[in-house]
């Protein structure tokens, strides 16, 4: 039996009337977001949400494309946010980018969040996946994990080249002052990774690897699981902290 086959037969077991019963939203889960638990329904504090392979934004990508949807993130976001059981989120991004407005979306939502928030970079946290990885309250990256860093480009046929470019131009800028914004990274090393030339063969742009990724001041610290959890778990700490001193203030 394929998994199409089995879902359909544990999500929709037949009565004797001949009507279905009720997906299982366990199954249901699966099938749409690729895990078992929302943050209504787990037990623990902290909410992992994952970003893997490429956002997929306005436009559906192949079927064979492994993909985030940002239309799942975001409600799961605001179901972390609102659930008083969520403590902390915790998310591990391998994403390749995708959509620029989607990616940045799920940037502004994960900055916005009142509650702790720790972003992890495991192999790779490329393209629109930088602004999103620098996001959090706090970011980790893994020491073989690399990132990518290049201006934004467009696929497609192009209708008015002026007019395009500055809309490129534009949203470039919004990218810049995000990622400059949420990291210690200034505004002229930014362009400077950006706007490099030879390293990449076919295109401008800088891969930074890890540690230099640390170094450079994109991200706050190396380390993986572990360490981002401890970390999380302190922010938590003081969460509760500064919230019992002020009841009913969000902590941004």
């Amino acid at each position: 039996m394929d998994n199409e086959h089995f879902f359909q037969n544990q999500g929709q077991a037949a009565n004797p009337g001949g009507e279905t019963a009720p997906k299982n939203p366990v199954v249901e889960n699966i099938q749409q977001l690729g895990q078992t638990n929302t943050p209504t329904a787990g037990e623990s504090n902290i909410y992992c949400m994952t970003i893997i392979g490429q956002v997929e934004g306005h436009l559906v990508l192949p079927p064979q494309n492994k993909t985030t949807k940002y239309e799942h993130l975001i409600p799961q976001l605001v179901a972390a946010e609102q659930n008083p059981k969520i403590e902390g989120i915790l998310i591990i991004l391998n994403t390749v980018g995708g959509d620029v407005e989607a990616g940045l979306a799920i940037a502004e939502m994960i900055a916005t969040i009142s509650k702790p928030t720790v972003t992890l970079v495991l192999g790779g946290g490329h393209s629109i996946g930088v602004p999103i990885a620098v996001a959090a309250d706090r970011s980790f990256i893994v020491e073989t994990a690399t990132m990518t860093i290049h201006p934004i480009r467009l696929n497609g046929l192009v209708i008015g080249v002026p007019q395009t470019f500055e809309y490129l131009e534009k949203m470039q800028e919004r990218v810049i002052r995000f990622v400059t914004k949420h990291s210690h990274i200034s505004e002229q090393r930014f362009k400077e990774l950006m706007f490099t030339t030879g390293e990449l063969t076919r295109d401008i742009g800088t891969t930074v690897i890890g540690a230099d990724a640390v170094a450079s001041g994109l991200i706050d610290s190396l380390g993986g699981v572990g360490e981002a959890m401890s970390e999380l778990n302190r922010l938590i700490e003081e969460y509760r902290k500064m919230k019992a001193g002020n009841p009913g203030v969000n902590i941004q």
